[in-house]
C-alpha cells in the first residue's frame, strides 16, 4: 500500500474490508490451513520514514475490529443469535479483563426495559442488554456507545415481504461496530470512561409477539403505542440510551444503528447519516469520516417540527411516523433522543449506517474506524490522535462549572 502518513489509518481499514472472515463455502471448509495476507506500507510525501511499531499495532487492532464487526454481520441468525452475540461480547471482555453486565429475558421486563423486551420476547433466544465498561483512573468524562443489535428483523407482525427480508441478518451492524471499536479503543489506551451498550433482540413472529396497538413502558418512563412492529430498532435503542444516561451517568452518548431504509435515500450508499444535538459534533463526525474512510453526512435536526409525527392519543408517543414523506430518518433518530429528553444537557449523536454497513452481499465493518477516529483524542495512541477531528470544541464561557463544561467538549 503506497500512501501518505495521513492516509495510513483509512487505507488499512479499507484493506480489512477486502478480506472478510466469514464463509461457509465447501471449498473453504475442506482447507485446514489458514491463508496469510501480508500488507506492506510505503509512505510517500512528508513524514515518509518507516512506519512506527506503535502505528502498526494500532493498525492491527483497528483492522481486527473492522473484520470482527463484518464477521458478526455476515453470520446468519441461525448461528449469530442473541446467545451467540453475548458469547462474542464475553470473549472480548475476557481479552480486556472486563466482566460484562448482562440483563436478560424476564429480568428486562421486571426492570422496566419495555423496548428491548417487547421487541425480542417472541424469539426462541431471549433479548438482552449487555454492557462492557472501561473505567480508568484519571478519567474526566464518561462516554457511552450504544449499538442496535437486532440479530434478525422479520418486521414482527408488521412482517417484511420476500424481497425486503433477505439481508436482515445485517440489522445487528450497529452493535457489531461498537464491539469491534470498543476492543480496539481499549487496546490502544482509552483514557476516559467508556461504556459499550449492546441492545440485543431478534424481531420475530410468534404467539408472544408484540401487536400493533400494544403499549410499552420504556426504561425512560415514557409510554409508546406500537403502530409498526417493524420500527423496532428505535425501541431497543431508546432503552439503551436511557440506561446510559440514568445508570452510567454518561456525558456523551452515541448510538449507532442500521435504523432506517430511508437513510440510503437521504445520504446514499457510502455516507452514514448523522443526527445530533450539537453542531460541533456534527462537524466532527463529518471530519472524522473523511479522515478514516467511513463517510458521514448530516440529517436535519429539528425536533420542534418533526417530533409531532409520533403523536399518540393514548400514550406519550407512537413508534412510527404519521407521514413517511417527512424526513423519516431524522424522525427515527428523534424518537431515540426523546427518551433522553430534548433538554438533556449532554452530547447526543445518532449514526444511521443502514446502507454503508454492507457492499453488495458482504458486510463492511462500517463504524469501527469512525468511532476510533471520532474519539481519537481520548486515546493515548498517536495515530488515533492524528486522525481525530480538530478545532471542534465548544468555547467554555467564563464561569461555567465542571461537569456541564465537560459535556460539550470534544474528547
Amino acid at each position: 500500500m503506497v500512501c501518505e502518513q495521513a492516509d495510513v489509518f483509512a487505507s488499512a481499514c479499507a484493506l480489512a474490508r477486502a478480506f472478510p472472515l466469514f464463509t461457509h463455502r465447501s471449498s473453504a471448509s475442506r482447507r485446514t490451513e489458514k491463508k496469510t495476507v501480508t500488507v506492506e506500507f510505503f509512505l510517500v510525501g512528508q513524514d515518509n520514514g518507516p512506519v512506527e511499531v506503535s502505528t502498526l499495532q494500532c493498525l492491527a487492532n483497528a483492522t481486527e475490529g473492522v473484520r470482527l464487526a463484518a464477521r458478526i454481520v455476515d453470520t446468519p441468525c441461525s448461528e449469530m443469535n442473541t446467545d451467540t452475540f453475548l458469547e462474542e461480547i464475553k470473549k472480548v471482555g475476557k481479552e480486556l479483563g472486563i466482566v460484562p453486565t448482562i440483563i436478560r429475558d424476564e429480568e428486562l421486563k421486571a426492570r422496566g426495559f419495555g423496548g428491548i423486551y417487547g421487541v425480542g420476547k417472541a424469539a426462541l433466544h431471549p433479548p438482552a442488554l449487555a454492557v462492557l465498561s472501561h473505567t480508568p483512573d484519571g478519567a474526566t468524562q464518561t462516554i457511552a456507545w450504544v449499538g442496535k443489535g437486532i440479530v434478525y428483523d422479520t418486521g414482527g407482525l408488521s412482517i417484511k415481504g420476500k424481497t425486503t427480508m433477505p439481508g436482515m441478518k445485517r440489522d445487528c451492524g450497529g452493535a457489531a461496530a461498537v464491539l469491534g471499536a470498543f476492543r480496539a479503543a481499549i487496546m490502544q489506551g482509552f483514557k476516559d470512561n467508556l461504556h459499550a451498550v449492546f441492545c440485543l433482540a431478534e424481531n420475530s413472529v410468534g404467539p408472544n409477539a408484540t401487536r400493533p396497538d400494544d403499549i410499552h413502558l420504556l426504561y425512560s418512563g415514557k409510554t409508546v403505542e406500537i403502530n409498526n412492529t417493524d420500527a423496532e430498532g428505535r425501541l431497543v435503542l431508546a432503552d439503551g440510551v436511557s440506561y446510559a444516561c440514568k445508570d452510567l451517568g454518561a456525558d456523551i452518548i452515541l448510538d449507532v444503528a442500521t435504523l432506517t431504509g430511508a437513510q440510503g435515500i437521504a445520504t446514499g450508499k457510502y455516507h452514514a447519516a448523522v443526527l445530533t444535538n450539537s453542531a460541533e459534533w456534527e462537524a466532527a463526525c463529518v471530519k472524522a469520516g473523511r479522515k478514516c474512510g467511513d463517510l458521514v453526512h448530516p440529517l436535519v435536526y429539528c425536533p420542534e417540527l418533526h417530533f409531532s409525527e409520533f403523536t399518540s392519543a393514548v400514550a406519550d408517543m407512537k413508534n412510527s411516523v404519521a407521514d413517511r414523506d417527512n424526513s423519516p430518518s431524522s424522525c427515527a433518530g428523534l424518537f431515540i433522543a426523546s427518551h433522553l429528553g430534548f433538554d438533556w444537557p449532554g452530547v447526543w449523536v445518532h449514526l444511521d449506517i443502514a446502507a454503508p454497513v454492507h457492499a453488495g452481499e458482504r458486510a463492511t465493518g462500517f463504524g469501527v474506524a469512525l468511532l476510533l477516529a471520532l474519539f481519537g483524542r481520548a486515546s493515548e495512541d498517536p495515530l488515533l490522535n492524528l486522525v481525530s477531528p480538530l478545532g471542534c470544541e465548544v468555547d467554555v464561557q467564563e464561569g461555567d462549572m465542571g461537569r456541564d463544561s465537560k459535556r460539550r467538549k470534544l474528547v
